[in-house]
């Protein structure tokens, strides 16, 4: 690595710990005042660093439009697939990832169960928004007024006996949603399976996707797969975090 680049890098990291005076910073490069002050001259002229007054310095708004372009451009399928694959691993289970595609739920990945009783669900397969476990995690996490409208567009088939039919009942289920932090499906969708389900956020805190265990009721009770649930919040966290939440 050229020597210049890599005092840069090393002003900017130091830059991240709080505003820093020339002189403080020359010291953490080990390098003379006029080759910081240099150094920081270029910096300044591509807004990587900006100058508070003559000789303090802190970082700049190109490091955070970079930071920010960065973090937009990650894919939450390809940072949570070893997520997804260690949990299904774990637990033996289906574990979906899906996304809000207008009024349906899309699954763009999913971690086969190791059991012979398989789920019907594909990736690129869609799904109700209604009686899902991830849809009702992701629908909850809308701003009130995109949810009430969403709930009285959407239509509500009873697709078992256990299925929200109605925008009032759904806009309580997703208010229950919105306090504990994630969703059921207690075989609303289909009824011999139940699933749970946490959203994954993104730097900005929003729900960018949701990720589920779901499981045949002949293969694990409901009190069983609740057990679960502590282990897909905490997954569903470490890639919010990956993805650059900080909440």
């Amino acid at each position: 690595m050229s020597q210049s680049l890599e005092r840069g890098l090393a002003a900017l990291t130091a830059l991240a710990e709080g505003p820093q005076t020339l002189d403080g910073l020359a010291q953490r490069l080990g390098v003379h005042k006029t080759t910081a002050m240099r150094l920081l001259r270029t910096l300044e002229t591509g807004r990587f660093v900006r100058r508070e007054d003559v000789h303090r310095y802190r970082l700049g708004s190109a490091v955070f439009a970079l930071a920010h372009q960065a973090l937009d451009d990650l894919d939450a399928r390809d940072v949570a697939r070893p997520f997804l694959t260690a949990l299904g691993e774990r637990s033996g289970h289906t574990v979906h990832l899906a996304t809000l595609d207008d009024d349906q739920v899309v699954y763009v990945d999913k971690v086969d169960s190791i059991h012979p009783v398989r789920m019907y669900s594909r990736i690129g397969r869609r799904a109700p928004l209604h009686c899902t476990a991830v849809g009702k995690v992701l629908v909850a996490d809308l701003p009130q007024q995109r949810r009430e409208r969403l709930a009285q567009r959407i239509t509500y088939p009873k697709l078992t006996p256990s299925t929200i039919d109605s925008s009032e009942r759904y806009l309580a289920e997703l208010e229950r949603v919105r306090a504990q932090g994630y969703s059921t499906d207690r075989s609303e969708h289909e009824e011999f399976t139940h699933c749970i389900a946490a959203p994954v956020r993104n730097h900005r805190g929003e729900a960018v996707a949701a990720m589920s265990l779901s499981v045949p009721k002949v293969l694990l009770s409901w009190e069983d797969l609740l057990g679960w649930l502590g282990d897909l919040r905490s997954t569903a966290a470490e890639i919010s975090r990956e993805l650059g939440n900080r909440q």
